[in-house]
């Protein structure tokens, strides 16, 4: 995988690792001596979306000659610091974790970095600490498109719900501020009632059904990820509100992941469009990055190959941003920002076996 960003070796190569005692860790093992070991926390597997990319990681680290270990830290960074501590005792080479509260992790960024293990970020962003590679897509394009798309169906007035992600989540963070500058910009006629979740699918449910009663009017919904989808859909479908899309009195909702179930939902019509967060490329280029930081090279901002710019986020700190398209039925433009069909043969969602 040749990247047409600049690429050169290191002048040396990853430090040896002492090994420490061993401690106990539920990991998963694909192990050869031959090949360089690395550990993958996963977040969590409670969503579609980590479920798929859990489901990737494996194939990713065979194609690339990886031995691999993993662990989940089921969205506790206590848990993440614990995780850590058992790849640095089972002698891995790098890194990748995708921590959800992106100013805790610092310390144990700090630990790995004394140590010369790398560090791959996949999803999130630390909020400070050095990391090898981020990978993710832009999350404030995340926020935009969503707003684009509500603020064209509404025609520029109404009332819209934001199921908020946690904010102290950098991509939670992104998605707010992006979606409610947009609406400010483009759609001043649009009110937005922002409902923080951290990211639970019964506190949105809840929150969307306390908005809806108290403003019957509300005709859109952005969910800043799959988890709102199932209690969305049920709040909508006790109002009355769950109806095709012609229907007057049709609530237009705007998802944020790409799973399956939300490509079938939005050819429905239960839903009307989402961002396709990708899991099979985070999984394939956080392992990728790893590699190559094992292999002593060094990438600069710049196009990619891959269909991705790479960023410099501060200083020392790159984030190769990945293509996260719109979906929606008709493929069409909303407020300058294309889409594609929701059952487009490339999207990840539609090819999970």
């Amino acid at each position: 995988m040749r990247l047409r960003t600049a690429l050169s070796s290191t002048a040396s190569a990853v430090c040896a690792l002492t090994l420490l005692s061993a401690c106990s860790s539920g990991s998963t093992t694909a192990s050869s001596s031959d090949k360089p070991l690395v550990g993958v926390d996963y977040p969590r597997s409670d969503t579609d979306f980590w479920n798929s990319y859990i489901k990737y990681t494996p194939d990713s680290a065979k194609d690339l000659g990886l031995s691999l270990k993993t662990t989940n830290s089921q969205n506790d960074v206590a848990k993440l610091t614990a995780n850590v501590q058992t790849f640095i005792s089972q002698g891995v080479k790098g890194v990748a974790m995708a921590p959800q509260d992106t100013a805790a992790i610092a310390p144990t960024l700090a630990q790995l970095d004394a140590k010369k293990i790398p560090v791959v970020t996949v999803d999130t962003r630390p909020d400070s600490g050095k990391v090898y590679m981020v990978v993710r897509a832009d999350n404030r394009a995340y926020g935009e498109k969503a707003c684009q798309f509500l603020g064209t169906k509404l025609g520029g007035k109404g009332k819209v719900v934001m199921l908020e992600g946690g904010l102290d989540s950098i991509n939670g963070r992104d998605r707010t501020e992006a979606f409610n500058d947009c609406m400010k910009k483009n759609y001043p006629g649009i009110k937005v009632f922002g409902e923080a979740t951290n990211w639970d699918g019964a506190v949105a449910a809840q929150k969307l059904q306390t908005d809806l009663t108290a403003h019957p009017d509300i005709k859109g919904v952005y969910m800043q990820s799959s988890f709102a989808l199932a209690g969305t859909l049920q709040v909508l479908k006790q109002k009355g509100l769950l109806v095709d899309p012609k229907d007057k009195k049709h609530v237009f909702v705007v998802s944020n992941d790409g799973i399956p179930e939300e490509l079938k939902d939005i050819a429905a019509g239960k839903i009307d469009a989402t961002v396709s967060q990708p899991a099979d490329l985070y999984a394939k280029y956080a392992l990728y990055y790893l590699k190559a930081a094992i292999d002593g090279k060094t990438f600069e901002p710049g196009k990619t190959d891959h269909d991705s710019t790479i960023i410099q986020v501060r200083d020392g700190l790159l984030e190769d941003q990945l293509s996260a398209p719109l979906v929606t039925a008709d493929g069409a433009s909303y407020g300058g920002v294309a889409s594609v069909k929701s059952d487009d043969s490339a999207l990840w969602g539609n090819n999970l076996g």
